[in-house]
């Protein structure tokens, strides 16, 4: 892995806890946006191997703005990915578990990067193009997922990171009237739906906030006179990684690295509708046994929600217990700004997994009585093809 040298890294990169070599050189960088940022006030951490904006007016304020109007969120830090040539649907499914020849131009899918035994190395994005299969990998671990797919996939297949291109997320109820007037035509888009618009952009019907929204890659030297544009809308404003993270978890959206790890499989995780009807009975994707078998037996753990009484959160770490046994761990935790109260998801034993067993989470030795809930916390707004508003 000496390719890795000298390129960014994550903040928290592993695949689980491994730690990096210390031939790896830890370069922080900046995203194309990173100046508009700091003109706009946003307050930046280090996330990703990157200069990340968190907020600019405030978490709560930006998660409730979003929920009600526009929010863009500049995601600039995770992978793009092109892969082409004849024959990348079929080499790409010896590597991923879900069903990409059968999946057509201009729609999307979500999929998982799995290990041998099952284990989960990063969820992702998968889209037909006309010029090949685009692929959106998280920022964290997208130099070792590349690494990863470029060793099993045949030679001949070309892929290409899209490394002069940003990457920008706008999100709510309000997304589409704001996006339509700039770049009329994505009205027409539903839910997990992509095209090209004009020579530079790459837009999807698609987001991780559980509003509706769309997904928009452009050339990095264009982004920020589109930003711009885009936060000239009355209805739209940037928002930090900060809002990101809690509307996520409301949406029971699991994060990479937090929910989702090597020691974590698409059953337990609930992921299973990743792994279309034909591939589960075929097999022919790393960890296939395992998963197969997990399918016909089930899985001995099962991510949940949580709703956790009082107004004290419950953080990632704490232990969930049922009586004075321990049955499992949060993974996320936080207080959600749309319902007002702490909510939290993790893994207990499939025993504790049905909706509406009573567990204790212990929160710095203190026990907050929890409700396993079913997910999302807050019910989607996707704009899907023949919904009824």
């Amino acid at each position: 892995m000496k390719w890795l040298k000298g390129r960014a890294l994550a903040t928290n990169p592993s695949r689980g806890d491994r730690p990096l070599s210390e031939d790896y050189e830890i370069e922080i960088e900046q995203l194309p946006l990173g100046a508009w940022h700091r003109a706009r006030g946003a307050r930046m951490v280090e996330f990703a191997g990157y200069q990340m904006p968190i907020q600019y007016e405030g978490i709560i304020a930006e998660h409730l703005w979003t929920r009600e109007n526009a929010g863009l969120f500049d995601v600039s830090h995770m992978g793009q990915l092109l892969i082409s040539e004849d024959g990348a649907a079929q080499a790409l499914e010896a590597i991923l578990p879900s069903d990409i020849i059968g999946l057509p131009v201009n729609k999307m899918r979500y999929s998982l990067l799995l290990d041998d035994d099952g284990g989960i190395l990063d969820d992702l994005m998968v889209s037909a193009r006309e010029d090949g299969i685009y692929m959106v990998v998280n920022g964290a671990v997208k130099y070792e997922d590349i690494g990863h797919i470029r060793e099993y996939l045949p030679d001949e297949i070309s892929m290409n990171h899209m490394e002069d291109h940003a990457l920008l997320a706008l999100q709510g109820p309000k997304a589409v009237d704001a996006l339509s007037r700039v770049v009329p035509g994505v009205e027409k888009l539903f839910f997990m739906e992509c095209a090209a618009f004009g020579e530079h952009l790459w837009i999807s019907r698609s987001g991780y906030t559980g509003e509706d929204g769309f997904e928009i890659s452009i050339p990095a030297d264009r982004v920020e006179a589109f930003a711009t544009e885009l936060c000239n809308q009355a209805e739209v404003k940037p928002i930090g990684l900060g809002a990101r993270d809690s509307l996520r978890l409301e949406a029971g959206l699991p994060l990479y690295g937090h929910d989702l790890d090597p020691n974590t499989d698409p059953v337990s995780a609930g992921l299973t509708f990743a792994i279309q009807k034909r591939r589960r009975e075929e097999g022919g994707f790393p960890g296939a046994e395992t998963i197969q078998m997990y399918f016909a037996k089930g899985a001995p753990t099962k991510r949940v929600g949580l709703n956790v009484a009082g107004r004290q959160p419950a953080r990632e770490g704490a232990e969930i217990y049922a009586g004075d046994t321990l049955v499992g761990k949060v993974t996320s935790g936080g207080f959600s700004p749309s319902l007002q109260t702490p909510i939290a998801m993790g893994y207990v034993t499939a025993a504790h997994a049905t909706p509406g067993t009573q567990l204790e989470i212990d929160v710095r030795g203190k026990r907050l009585s929890a409700t396993v809930v079913p997910m999302p916390f807050v019910p989607p707004r996707y704009h899907r093809k023949g919904a009824t508003k």
